[in-house]
């Protein structure tokens, strides 16, 4: 994925190309006293207020018109507290200078998304994660969290202080505040294998909880219109450190998984009915690889096909029958679907409003081509997904709103609590929040 947002004659907009907005003024504050002065003087003059990182959510989570904060001046490490297994950075920093950063100091975060273009505050608020047995979300990786509050104060938040913020906060949707820096865990750099090959879909569905148990990440990648996955194992190693060889890491990351792949979906956007034989070529494209490298660059990979997506998280045990449901609705369906369907795992945890709240979590996402009718496809999926309690992912598309998601959040009148003491009078609002948490 590149960048992502811009403002061409004073119009935002999305990564994905699914949001626009207008703001009044926009503002890069350079501290956080700059930025708690642009709060307060948006409530003088009675503006909404949103931040938005790199426009990576597929949602209006960002959208305002009123004053947009831009938070590129904010980034950097403030402290590295080795003593402590933690990093405090601001919050406007990109997870990819996040990442490297923290190499060259020999540590890392114990778990990550698949790409790493958001910033760090962008991708924990909206629930970004990875896929892991026993490690879970970026979010339930922090340790601390600093936001500037409604009426311009600066909270500071922990299990310790505030701990019912910090419950909150830690995915908070913009919703609480804006986030300034955020603390998270960290551990000495590591090594993890990874190993990618090809399985049917019979398989990995028969053997989903062996391959989920045997492996601390285990990910895959089901082709719609074809019997085909591609699944992805990584394990700690004790090395020695094998990295794809560069040539043949472009020629698969790069020449097959972005170029050509580009190709096949714009002829598939062109002449659908040659989607399901090109799904044949992709799904057999890559072959077998292993490879031993740092988190990073095993956990994340280039992603250059722009395309818009849907998540929802469905509890781990209903995984196979819902993805068998939506497998047997493509396959009966006229949809022609040329982006393969992700799927990945998490533990639960303790944040209010994560995805995994409560609850082992696995997570199916579904994506179309940008510039593709995706409005079928994503209605019947969500169908599928609601029907076993799915949770949507905060920053994808999808339908949901607050009378439905207080029944799949046991702890959403939590949530709302806080954001009633932090902005009762809603300066953090915008019509998605309006949507999903109510008035």
């Amino acid at each position: 994925m590149g960048s992502t947002t811009s403002a061409r004659n004073g119009t935002w907009r999305n990564w994905g190309g699914t949001v626009s907005a207008r703001p009044a003024r926009e503002v890069a504050p350079a501290s956080v006293e700059e930025l708690a002065d642009a709060v307060r003087r948006a409530a003088e003059d009675g503006l909404p207020v949103k931040a938005a990182g790199t426009g990576h959510s597929f949602t209006s989570i960002a959208a305002t018109d009123g004053v947009l904060i831009r938070p590129h001046l904010l980034t950097g490490i403030r402290d590295i507290d080795r003593a402590a297994g933690t990093v405090t950075v601001e919050a406007g920093t990109p997870l990819k200078r996040l990442n490297v950063a923290l190499a060259r100091e020999g540590l890392s975060l114990t778990n990550m998304g698949d790409i790493m273009e958001q910033t760090v505050s962008g991708a924990t608020s909206t629930g970004t994660h990875g896929t892991g047995r026993d490690s879970a979300s970026l979010a339930a990786q922090i340790r601390g969290l600093e936001l500037v509050t409604a009426d311009g104060a600066v909270l500071t938040c922990s299990e310790q202080e505030n701990p019912e913020v910090f419950a909150a906060a830690r995915i908070g949707l913009g919703a609480l505040g804006i986030v300034t820096a955020i603390t998270f865990a960290v551990e000495p750099l590591f090594l993890l294998s990874a190993r990618e090959e090809p399985m049917t879909f019979d398989r990995v569905c028969a053997d989903f909880d062996q391959l989920h148990a045997e492996n601390e990440h285990f990910e895959f990648y089901w082709f719609p219109h074809t019997g085909n996955t591609n699944v992805k194992r990584n394990n700690r190693s004790a090395g020695p450190e094998r990295p794809v060889p560069r040539l043949k890491g472009w020629f698969e990351d790069e020449f097959l998984s972005n170029g050509v792949f580009q190709v096949a979906n714009w002829v598939g956007r062109a002449v659908p009915a040659t989607v399901p034989p090109l799904a044949q070529i992709s799904s057999r494209a890559l072959s077998a690889r292993s490879y031993t490298d740092i988190p990073y660059k095993v956990f994340t990979s280039p992603r250059r096909v722009r395309f818009v997506e849907m998540e929802y998280a469905v509890p781990r045990e209903v995984l196979v029958e819902t993805l068998r449901e939506l497998k047997a609705m493509v396959d009966r369906s006229p949809l022609r679907v040329s982006f393969p369907v992700e799927v990945r795992t998490a533990p639960a945890d303790d944040i209010t409003l994560s995805t995994a709240s409560g609850r082992d979590s696995a997570y199916i996402a579904v994506h179309m081509f940008k510039g593709t009718p995706y409005q079928g496809y994503f209605t019947a999926a969500e169908r599928i997904f609601t029907a076993h309690g799915g949770r949507p992912h905060w920053g994808k598309i999808h339908t949901r709103d607050a009378e439905y998601l207080s029944r799949v959040y046991p702890r959403f009148a939590e949530f709302t609590a806080v954001r009633d003491r932090l902005d009762p009078e809603r300066r953090f609002g915008n019509d998605y929040l309006r949507r999903v948490l109510g008035a």
